[in-house]
């Protein structure tokens, strides 16, 4: 008796994407690096408080429109920083860039 072949229709195995990188929590896109940001800052009270991993360009942003003293009273959480009127203008434009550093951002205010 002949052995019969059976075909596969698999096809050769897909490939495997790559890790995604991490992933900043106020723009939300995929970035290599990230940096912790206390949520309430240190110098006010929040040493041991809740943290969330921002991008460069994001977290220099934060300290760059809103202060300290704004950011633990107003923006306690990550919610209410995505909703900070201050913040708006630079998040529409940000989730449309690939940038990863912004060099020199703090300037005077």
């Amino acid at each position: 008796m002949a052995r019969r072949r059976t075909r596969s229709l698999a096809g050769p195995p897909l490939p495997i994407p790559a890790p995604a990188g991490p992933q900043c929590g106020l723009c939300e896109r995929e970035v290599q690096f990230t940096s912790r940001h206390h949520l309430v800052p240190r110098e006010e009270g929040g040493r041991h408080g809740p943290t969330v991993d921002l991008c460069q360009p994001c977290h220099s942003s934060v300290h760059r429109f809103l202060s300290n003293r704004e950011l633990a009273r107003r923006y306690p959480s990550v919610e209410a920083l995505r909703d900070a009127e201050e913040l708006q203008t630079y998040l529409r434009w940000i989730r449309r860039q690939r940038v990863e550093r912004i060099v020199n951002r703090r300037g005077k205010k």
